[in-house]
């Protein structure tokens, strides 16, 4: 294993650092401190997750207003577009190994035909889902578990949402091309506009604030579908100028099927990988169910902390997924693998001083979301046990994103497979039910697998068989 570099925040270049990553930066990733390449990569792919999440906080806040229907009509679409998110990252995945794997080759042409490709398989696959999901929308939402009124007043809005998946495929999947390409600011760029239009939309259509029809819970639908609307005109819009480095000119607007099934062979397994870490989680929660509804809201409320603590964790390991294709792409494994020991040693740093907040405020946090003492209790004990993983989680991430930016997405997926599923699952229930420890024991098992997959992700990554990949 490498030895660390000096932290970021001690190196004299930090805050410069900070400015060239929010202003955009045309450094070549390839070469100079590696430090410094991952802080420019990593700010704007961090503030790129949080805005992402915004645009279902927002719904929330707004829909809340109208009542318990409306908010169960934007949970369970959004637990239907779930799926759709599996799909659209996974597919981005691929998109930003292959972009990044050209430009480390310094071959913008190819990254450049590459990126068509992918914008091509996103409109393939959005139209006909968009179609189906526009027109079965009532019937989803009944088989979801809506009831008669809420299906009726609720399926404009899953109709428009899911009629928009073209677009939400297209807005992940182009943001991904420019992460690969290392033009990470301009995709944090395009989500601030994008939450920017939905924030100003939603309560105007929603409520019919000013000359806007007051649309209910089907104006929130058509606000964020618009504010993403308006992210993919200006994402193709900035790669058609000719400042970025991929630019797509008329002489790429052309379909390369075998690309194109290459760019599919290679998401397939990343489609899986999200699907199996999605899906990991409704067998917690099917497990959870037989201790009461109190044990699961403190746990949703755990999780959900847990989930927004760790978002910048997530920008980490994006740039050193951008890191190791580019470098393999320049013909440089071992700046690749030194860029991935660098980032998992920053990753542990920084969750080490979550999980130490979250044990030691864990009752203050809680507190702000419920004043219930037994969904408190459960909520305290999640945050607390959660956290104890992720001193080793900080590992398991880079290294499960270093694999896919190698383009190597199998072996992330059998891992999860593994760690969430066939290891996970099971000491969630023993723990559970035959130790004593109840709810408290699935809050263990969480902590269990995120360790379990760092070390044999780890183990794997050191014999370095994702250096010979190739895509």
């Amino acid at each position: 294993m490498s030895p660390p570099e000096t932290p970021l925040a001690a190196t004299p270049g930090f805050w410069p650092s900070i400015r060239e990553a929010l202003a955009g930066s045309r450094r070549d990733f390839t070469e100079g401190p590696i430090g410094r390449s991952l802080i420019v990569l990593a700010v704007p792919m961090i503030l790129e997750m949080v805005m992402e999440s915004v645009f279902a906080v927002v719904d929330v806040f707004w829909v809340s207003r109208l009542g318990a229907d409306a908010v169960a009509t934007v949970g369970i679409t959004e637990s239907m577009l779930s799926i759709l998110y599996a799909v659209a990252i996974g597919l981005s995945m691929g998109a930003a190994a292959m972009v990044a794997r050209r430009i480390g080759e310094k071959n913008p042409e190819q990254a450049s035909l590459t990126a068509v490709q992918a914008i091509g398989l996103g409109v393939f696959l959005g139209v006909p889902i968009g179609v189906l999901g526009g027109v079965f929308a009532p019937r989803l939402l009944s088989l979801m578990g809506g009831s008669a009124q809420l299906v009726e007043t609720g399926h404009l809005y899953t109709r428009v949402l899911l009629g928009g998946s073209t677009v939400i495929l297209l807005l992940f999947l182009i943001n991904a091309i420019f992460r690969g390409a290392g033009d990470a600011a301009i995709a944090m760029r395009v989500l601030w506009l994008a939450n920017l239009v939905n924030l100003i939309l939603d309560p105007c259509l929603i409520f019919g604030w000013g000359p806007f029809p007051a649309l209910g819970v089907t104006g929130a639908a058509v606000a964020t579908t618009t504010g993403r609307s308006v992210g993919v005109l200006f994402q193709l819009f900035t790669l058609a100028r000719r400042r970025g480095r991929i630019v797509v000119r008329a002489n790429h607007l052309q379909l390369h099927p075998s690309v194109m099934l290459r760019l599919m062979r290679l998401s397939l397994s990343g489609i899986l990988q999200m699907l199996v870490g999605t899906t990991s989680w409704l067998g917690l929660i099917r497990i959870l169910s037989t201790f009461g509804s109190a044990v699961i809201a403190g746990y949703t409320i755990g999780i959900r902390l847990i989930v927004f603590a760790i978002l910048p964790a997530f920008g980490m390991s994006n740039a050193a997924a951008t890191m190791v294709g580019q470098s393999l792409g320049a013909k440089n494994p071992d700046r690749a693998e030194r860029s991935v020991w660098i980032a998992s040693f920053y990753n542990m740093l920084f969750l080490g001083a979550v999980s130490l907040g979250f044990i030691v405020f864990a009752p203050q946090l809680i507190s702000l979301f419920t004043r219930d003492p037994t969904i408190a209790r459960f909520g305290i004990n999640c945050l607390r046990s959660v956290s104890c993983g992720f001193v080793f989680y900080g590992y398991g991430m880079v290294i499960s994103q270093a694999f896919n930016g190698a383009g190597d997405t199998l072996t992330p997926t059998l891992l999860n497979l593994f760690c969430f599923w066939l290891w996970e699952i099971p000491i969630a229930y023993l723990l559970s039910h035959y130790t004593g420890l109840g709810a408290n024991g699935v809050f263990f098992s969480i902590a269990i697998a995120f360790s379990t997959l760092a070390v044999l992700s780890i183990a794997i990554f050191r014999r370095g068989r994702w250096k010979q990949i190739v895509i």
